[in-house]
């Protein structure tokens, strides 16, 4: 399969700024194709269909688990959530750079299946005080669903070492011109480019 777009993933705990960053992003890259999640949660007030996430039932979610249709999957906070790998494949065709947000268990997933492609990025608050207060002020979840994201994210922070860059989103200007540097240069790795076509040109 002849693909030389390329792979960002973004993880990091809820509440530790990757939304407003991903949407610096998208404001200065127009070749970027941000990936909408599948997921069972239930729609947040302000979310859109199809634009925040794609809001689906459980069963409907495991049955395109048993068709293969997802790039990556994964059960947290007792919901499903899942990136659609159709999607994916024809934006990487099409040369784009192709933004996941997703969390560590489908950083894993996704790793396995696309390897070199993908370029990762751990964003976090500078302390768990921090995300805690973020969660709270964002007033979006209950204070045990806020629990449960801060136990989440002690056992992400593990991982961390695990992804080519990370970020602490404690300056959103610093954090931005940190992201936007990552971007602009996973577009020049080796892997994502067509060197043999090159070649052909060159010589």
């Amino acid at each position: 399969m002849n693909i030389y777009g390329t792979i960002l993933i973004l993880s990091g705990p809820s509440g530790a700024g990757k939304s407003s960053l991903i949407n610096e992003l998208n404001k200065k890259i127009d070749n970027l194709y941000f990936s909408v999640s599948v997921t069972t949660r239930k729609k947040r007030k302000e979310e859109i269909d199809g634009v925040d996430y794609h809001f689906v039932s459980k069963d409907e979610f495991k049955k395109d688990i048993e068709k293969g249709m997802f790039l990556e999957w994964a059960l947290v906070h007792g919901h499903y959530y899942g990136t659609s790998l159709k999607y994916t494949i024809d934006a990487l065709k099409k040369n784009k750079i192709v933004l996941f947000d997703i969390d560590v268990q489908g950083y894993f997933q996704a790793k396995e299946k696309f390897g070199n492609l993908i370029t990762s990025v751990f964003i976090t608050t500078p302390s768990i005080k921090v995300l805690k207060t973020r969660l709270l002020k964002r007033d979006t979840d209950s204070l045990s669903e806020i629990e449960k994201r801060v136990e989440n994210a002690k056992k992400e922070l593990q991982k961390a070492k695990e992804y080519d860059y990370f970020i602490v989103n404690d300056d959103f200007e610093l954090a931005k011109k940190q992201l936007l540097s990552i971007a602009i240069s996973s577009k020049v790795k080796t892997f994502s480019i067509n060197i043999d076509n090159f070649i052909k040109k060159w010589v």
